[in-house]
């Protein structure tokens, strides 16, 4: 068939080079000149099969009232006259129970394991080369309180046969060995053996010449301003390339929504109410200048939900979530608490040499991305992945690639689909 996918991040084109390789002729539009440009460009660099947890969770309203009086706070809250952030956080809300936390866990797992065989045979396959490490994630607690909360997480964990290892202070420090620099500070932590780490702007860029070379097109500097819908079924998008210029059609006989936080606002004229909202992360890249006092791979702080990520000679440090609307601007304050973090835990880095990022991460209230098809025949969605597009971005695709051709996907999805808010 003729598909358009909406999107050029990574989402959008795992999305396109899974559904070349089934031998559709696949269009990518996207505002921006190139790939992987917005939220996938200076990602947190995690890649979490294991280390995967909806915010919504037993205790978070609790907490959220605290890290709100926080100088460092993961949680930031500007509320405003928004009707969209209003309804976004009362569904959250009624997610944060244990039942629910559970059940939502669990489908991030199974999407999230999946993902984790799809991005090894995607590795092989192309032989991308993307700063990747296979060293898994390391959950740091500060507090006893923090590890005895843990429970939850190693009880889905264990359910889902996810492999786990909670460590004392010394096994934290065997695993990442430049910790011991810091070892008052901590008193155990959960390790999450098979996460990766990498970066999701240099994978994008690469696959996405991979999928040019099957025949991807790539239309850049693109704006979308509506889908086309005749007689209930997706004709395909409107489009501007320049403002002075008249709109343009494509035509196509399927389409994919794969604009993250942006896709709610392109799908509502058409009635289809997507809960998905932005929640701005910010990160910081900065130079290793001494290996020894790097992370091997992930170190997630739990006391300020930020992870510290290994990628080649830099690190990343990302995190926070900032609840604003579509805003994007760069709040020194934030900055602030992501060197509070990396410093704290690995000192001596040139923090001075930092680059500064926000991006926007398009959340659903319960934590599970949106996969699937919607009330107009031939329109998909691949949306509302939040802080873990990139770890659920090739498990996602291939789900795509097999709704759009009509065949039977490996995993279930029914319970990823829009339908689970009706």
């Amino acid at each position: 068939m003729k598909v358009i996918v909406l999107g050029a991040g990574i989402v959008g084109v795992t999305s396109a080079y899974q559904l070349a390789k089934s031998g559709h002729e696949v269009t990518v539009v996207d505002r921006q000149p190139g790939p992987a440009l917005e939220t996938s460009f200076a990602n947190a660099g995690e890649v979490s099969f294991g280390y995967c947890s909806p915010w919504a969770a037993p205790g978070i309203p609790m907490k959220a009232m605290k890290w709100l009086f926080m100088k460092h706070a993961p949680l930031i809250l500007r509320p405003k006259l928004d009707m969209a952030m209003l309804a976004w956080m009362t569904r959250m809300l009624s997610n944060c129970t244990s039942e629910r936390y559970a059940i939502n866990k669990s489908r991030m797992l199974r999407l999230a394991d999946y993902s984790r065989i799809a991005l090894a045979e995607l590795r092989a396959e192309t032989g991308i080369a993307y700063d990747e490490r296979m060293q898994g994630t390391l959950q740091l607690f500060r507090t006893e309180q923090q590890l005895e909360a843990s429970a939850k997480d190693v009880k889905a964990l264990a359910a889902d046969g996810i492999p786990y290892e909670l460590l004392d202070r010394d096994g934290c420090i065997r695993f990442e060995p430049a910790l011991k620099h810091v070892r008052d500070k901590i008193v155990g932590g959960l390790l999450t053996p098979k996460d990766e780490t990498g970066d999701c702007f240099k994978f994008t860029n690469a696959l996405a010449a991979k999928a040019e070379a099957l025949g991807v097109r790539f239309a850049y500097g693109t704006t979308i301003r509506a889908l086309d819908v005749e007689a209930g079924r997706v004709r395909g998008i409107i489009t501007e390339r320049d403002p002075d210029r008249d709109r343009e059609r494509m035509s196509a006989e399927a389409v994919v929504v794969a604009l993250g936080s942006y896709s709610p606002l392109l799908l509502k004229p058409l009635g289809i109410r997507l809960p998905v909202y932005p929640v701005k992360g910010y990160s910081l890249t900065i130079p290793i200048t001494d290996a020894s006092r790097a992370p091997e791979s992930t170190v997630m702080d739990e006391t300020y939900k930020i992870a510290i990520t290994r990628l080649g000679d830099r690190i990343r440090v990302g995190g926070m979530a900032e609840i604003s609307g579509y805003t994007n601007d760069l709040g020194l304050a934030r900055r602030s608490t992501l060197e509070h973090s990396v410093t704290d835990l690995f000192p001596g880095g040139e923090i001075s040499k930092a680059s500064f990022w926000s991006g926007l991460r398009p959340m659903t209230p319960d934590g599970t991305p949106v996969i699937g098809p919607t009330k107009i025949a031939g329109l998909f969605l691949n949306t509302g992945h939040g802080t873990l597009g990139w770890t659920m971005s090739t498990g996602s695709a291939r789900l795509i690639g097999d709704l759009v051709g009509g065949g039977q996907p490996e995993i279930d999805v029914t319970d990823l689909a829009i339908s689970r808010y009706r």
